[in-house]
């Protein structure tokens, strides 16, 4: 067995556990488990045991998006803009290849969203064939705002184009809830409620030989890709790179390099309020800019 650093891997009863395992940073993705993850969900893969497969993180977040600790000092770490835009957009690519994986393993992956799932939280839940929500979850992409365009884009297949452009345009979030609303989530329940209804489900995929799962992912996956989600991936990509040329974008990294990235992020997100969109109702505001009840 693998020894695992930033995840815990674990099997029994036809299921595969992975677990997001840095809970002090809300899971914030470091390259270490960005890697574990990937090596994780393809050692499931090749497990005859294995029917099916949970990603989940260890406590108060599912995960808050890549970690960006010493960012300002660190300038290949992932989304800072490089030397030309063809790098850039290879790298970006090149991290693509490990965000894919719950899409590309044989066996049905099943996203378990509490707390935070942020960014790069949205990129791993989002290439999961179902994400199962706490009703108060929070999901969304904010460094849209000022840092680059997502990475990868599921976002299209999973809310349709409206919502993903209302979201992504904005940064602005939304509850596990109102994600389920939209179809960016197949469900959510009372976060009490989210564990037991994560593994009722692995219950009754652990009952189906683990071939025929394998048979139904892969044709709804080949509709995704005849509808060019494969195709688009790659085209994230140099969208993103292209959207680190953006003067918004240039002045945010102007901002961390004086001010530093906690400051650069207060500053970002303190002309948005409390940062969230509301699916069902007006979006009546304070002041500030906080959501109201009317």
């Amino acid at each position: 067995m693998t020894s695992y650093q930033d995840i815990v891997f674990e099997v029994e009863r036809g299921r595969a556990r992975i677990v997001l395992a840095r809970p002090a940073k809300h899971n914030a993705i470091s390259a270490r488990m960005h890697r574990e993850l990937y090596e994780a969900l393809w050692a499931a893969d090749a497990d005859p045991t294995v029917h099916a497969i949970v990603i989940k993180g260890a406590g108060p977040s599912f995960c808050a998006g890549f970690d960006l600790s010493g960012y300002e000092k660190r300038p290949e770490g992932r989304g800072r803009r490089r030397d030309t835009f063809d790098d850039d957009a290879w790298e970006i690519e090149r991290g693509q290849r490990l965000d894919v994986a719950p899409f590309e393993v044989h066996k049905p992956v099943i996203a378990q969203v509490h707390g935070h799932c942020l960014a790069g939280g949205t990129v791993i839940a989002l290439f999961c064939d179902m994400v199962i929500c706490a009703d108060d979850a929070t999901l969304g992409f904010p460094p849209s705002r000022d840092l680059g365009a997502t990475p990868s884009m599921m976002w299209l297949y999973h809310a349709g184009p409206q919502w993903a452009k209302r979201l992504l345009l904005t940064g602005d979030t939304i509850t596990g809830a109102e994600a389920a609303q939209i179809g960016l989530a197949l469900k959510a329940v009372p976060a009490e409620r989210l564990e037991a209804e994560v593994e009722q489900l692995l219950d009754r995929l652990a009952k189906i030989d683990h071939h025929l799962l394998a048979a139904n992912k892969r044709i709804v996956n080949l509709g995704l890709e005849l509808m060019g989600a494969r195709t688009l991936q790659r085209l994230a990509a140099e969208n993103d790179a292209r959207a680190h040329l953006a003067p918004g974008t240039l002045e945010f990294f102007r901002r961390v390099e004086e001010h530093g990235l906690r400051e650069a992020f207060k500053q970002r997100d303190a002309q948005f309020g409390d940062g969230r969109a509301r699916v069902q109702g007006p979006e009546a505001r304070d002041a500030k800019g906080r959501l109201v009840d009317r």
